[in-house]
């Protein structure tokens, strides 16, 4: 897959589908790499293209020195986008990768036609309790958070299933160092305001058992953008592109029929 060498950082990324097609981004979640919506393109609609890309200090991106500040991890989105000539995209930001959409729409709006907030939120969490996850990671590895992200990220059901320890895995391989940077990006970042100046079509959705980001958190930050509509999808956590991948890529082929995107 090609690589973006940046300043500081070395993105890895992929582009699937067709290369003239309506683009979409996909940016995925703290502790994943691109391989998180995997499940989704086969459902998606021909013609798309599609770019998926590892965040700094995640998958086969490279790792700077942690801590990073959520401004850099939207210009590498930014830089990305700008290398590969993309404007006027649908922007699908999971998690983390949602504040980075929120961040790019806001600096670059002809790079984002339209922004899908899936298990996000405009402020995620506080500064003390992503200290506190920051030190464990320092002193135990992301296995000393492994059992907990789990529970966060995933429905009753799918705990129960044989696909956990893949996720498992994925979360434990990301490097220490990425996770913390990242961690502390999410730490520093309040987009309550320039989120609500956004005039642009947004969609979001949440997982009825996400202990990440719940909810009414999602909702709550969708609705800061006047004309946005809201999905709930029952029975999943924080992932729901992983448990339930072809409703997911439902309501993202609705959506982007609805925006005129295809």
């Amino acid at each position: 897959m090609p690589e973006l060498p940046l300043d500081d950082v070395t993105l890895h990324y992929s582009e699937d589908g067709d290369p003239t097609g309506a683009p979409v981004v996909f940016a995925n979640s703290l502790g994943t790499n691109l391989h998180l919506w995997d499940s989704i393109l086969p459902h998606l609609p021909q013609g798309l293209r599609i770019i998926r890309y590892d965040k700094r200090g995640h998958g086969q991106s490279t790792v700077p020195p942690a801590p990073y500040r959520m401004g850099a991890l939207v210009r590498d989105a930014e830089q990305l986008l700008n290398h590969l000539e993309v404007r006027d995209a649908v922007f699908v930001g999971l998690s983390i990768g949602g504040l980075i959409g929120q961040g790019l729409a806001v600096k670059r709006l002809d790079q984002v036609r339209a922004l899908v907030l899936s298990n996000t939120a405009a402020k995620i969490g506080t500064q003390e309790m992503w200290q506190d996850r920051i030190d464990a990671v320092r002193a135990g590895g992301i296995e000393a958070l492994a059992d907990a992200v789990m529970e966060r990220w995933f429905s009753r059901d799918f705990l129960a299933s044989d696909q956990l320890a893949q996720w498992r895995e994925m979360l434990v391989s990301q490097p220490d160092e990425g996770y913390i940077g990242c961690s502390a990006a999410i730490a520093g970042t309040d987009f309550y305001t320039p989120t609500s100046g956004l005039r642009l079509p947004v969609m979001g959705i949440a997982g009825s058992e996400d202990g990440a980001t719940p909810p009414d958190l999602v909702r709550e930050t969708v609705e800061l953008v006047p004309g946005s509509s809201f999905h709930l999808m029952r029975r999943a956590g924080h992932l729901p592109c992983v448990e339930k991948p072809e409703e997911y890529a439902g309501l993202l082929t609705g959506f982007l029929r609805e925006t005129g995107h295809i």
